[in-house]
């Protein structure tokens, strides 16, 4: 038994890094929500309740809803001046400002050729990423010319999550986690160890498994565990070092310590 044990834990030293990333706690703050989105650096809250989305500052709450577009998969917020919401039932991607006004509606459903959406992230100008599930391809798509700019070729497994800056895109599938530039040529491509879910900071890499979070740095392969007690994960976001968790109706706030 104890040499299983050694080997088990032989093995898992080579899939991850040794060195466990600690954290300090920052705050908590008190939180009631369905989905949990981001916080900026001003501590603007966004987040999601009831299929509506909300926008919450030391002032006010501002929302917005499209009950017509059923449920509300998916929010980002990497561009505050240009908000990504996704209906994926009804294939509607609405792109609103930083007032929460709507800008723009995408509906894949009335552009030819059809496309069928999965997954959407934020892109440079006028671009969103999106996930075309019948061809398995990622695509950088202008809404307003209705082109595709890029496309990679088709991946063999299930998407998991879709994440990206102005540089880069990051694509999370069952079996790998592949990185692109906006050419949409494959930059790196490293095995899924059973992460599930993922968000990106400064081009590093926060992904999840279970209920424990790991830290993969720019220009690295090392992954290495995230100290965060025993709190349950229900959804996470970094930026700038400082990570949040959502849990239990609340935020908690904590400093990464990262070397």
């Amino acid at each position: 038994m104890k040499y299983t044990c050694f080997i088990l834990f032989f093995f898992t030293a080579l899939l991850f890094g040794q060195t466990t990333i600690e954290t300090e706690f920052i705050k908590k703050i008190e939180l009631k929500a369905d989905a949990f989105i981001s916080i900026d650096n001003f501590g603007t809250t966004y987040y999601i309740t009831n299929n509506v989305f909300h926008k919450k500052d030391k002032d006010q709450t501002t929302n917005f809803s499209a009950l017509q577009l059923g449920s509300l998969y998916e929010a980002e917020v990497f561009n505050p001046l240009k908000i990504n919401l996704f209906y994926k039932d009804f294939n509607t991607v609405i792109i609103l400002d930083n007032r929460l006004a709507e800008i723009f509606k995408i509906d894949f459903n009335q552009i030819t050729p059809y496309k069928n959406v999965s997954k959407i992230s934020t892109g440079y100008d006028n671009m969103v990423w999106i996930f075309n599930q019948d061809q398995q391809k990622l695509e950088l798509f202008d809404y307003k010319s209705k082109t595709t700019r890029a496309q990679t070729v088709p991946v063999q497994s299930a998407v998991l999550d879709l994440k990206s800056n102005y540089n880069y895109c990051w694509l999370l599938t069952e079996k790998f986690l592949y990185v692109y530039n906006y050419f949409g040529s494959l930059i790196k491509k490293t095995e899924n160890k059973g992460f599930t879910a993922m968000v990106e900071s400064n081009e590093n890499i926060i992904l999840k498994k279970d209920n424990t979070l790991f830290y993969l740095k720019k220009n690295s392969d090392t992954i290495n565990a995230i100290d965060t007690g025993n709190l349950l994960i229900n959804d996470f976001f970094v930026t700038n070092e400082t990570l949040y968790i959502y849990s239990n109706e609340s935020v908690h706030q904590f400093k990464l310590k990262i070397n």
